[in-house]
């Protein structure tokens, strides 16, 4: 059972967002709170999954981001947004969240989204993709994705294209045949020589480096 904790200011936001993960019978949303109380609720509920609004008045959701990732066990945390608030995208991108997904996401994707997530894969809806690419990109200029790709080899180059997809590491194993433990290694060394990256940021340079052709299921939801 996949534990999802929702973290939004508004009732109506959560209510609903715990209304349409109820539907999967795999998914159990264990804790809803607003932004004050979110670090104490949300640790303290054992979540796999953190929705987290970017942007709410009685919270920071980017200093809350900071929190959960700094937690011994921290949970993965994608970002809820709003067309209004891109300018905050990029720093929750560096904070380390795992995917931004807007409010009005369909149900269905909603649902697939979280449960790619809890694998360890990336999403971002389609809504925000350009924002996103495009404020990493500047923040990050003085690196281009043809020379980050250019380090890699024929393999992690694949393996690359397939985190572009939003796959996890099981997707990725099954795609290429490999054994996951394979995977884990090869998806270590491209984060590595990408400088670090986490993996919605390696999918971004895989975007930009014309690596992904597709992006089948509910890592890069079209």
């Amino acid at each position: 059972m996949i534990r999802v904790a929702v973290v939004d200011d508004e009732a109506l936001v959560r209510s609903g967002l715990r209304l349409i993960l109820g539907t999967a019978p795999d998914i159990d949303v264990v804790a809803e709170c607003s932004g004050g109380t979110a670090v104490e609720t949300v640790l303290g509920s054992d979540a796999d999954v953190v929705l987290l609004d970017i942007r709410m008045p009685d919270a920071d959701g980017l200093t809350v981001l900071g929190q959960l990732r700094a937690a011994p066990r921290s949970p993965t945390v994608a970002m809820l947004t709003t067309f209004d608030a891109q300018e905050y995208l990029t720093a929750a991108l560096r904070a380390g969240a795992a995917g931004f997904l807007l409010k009005d996401t369909d149900p269905e994707q909603l649902v697939r989204a979280v449960r790619t997530l809890a694998q360890g894969g990336s999403v971002l809806d389609p809504g925000v993709t350009g924002a996103v690419i495009g404020g990493y990109l500047a923040a990050e200029a003085e690196v281009t994705a043809a020379t980050a790709v250019d380090a890699l080899t024929p393999r992690e180059r694949e393996v690359l294209a397939l985190l572009g997809e939003g796959l996890a590491n099981s997707q990725i194993a099954e795609r290429m045949g490999l054994a996951p433990s394979t995977v884990k290694d090869h998806v270590r060394a491209v984060l590595g020589k990408l400088g670090g990256l986490n993996r919605v940021q390696a999918a971004i340079v895989a975007d930009r480096a014309g690596l992904v052709t597709s992006r089948p299921g509910a890592g890069w939801p079209r």
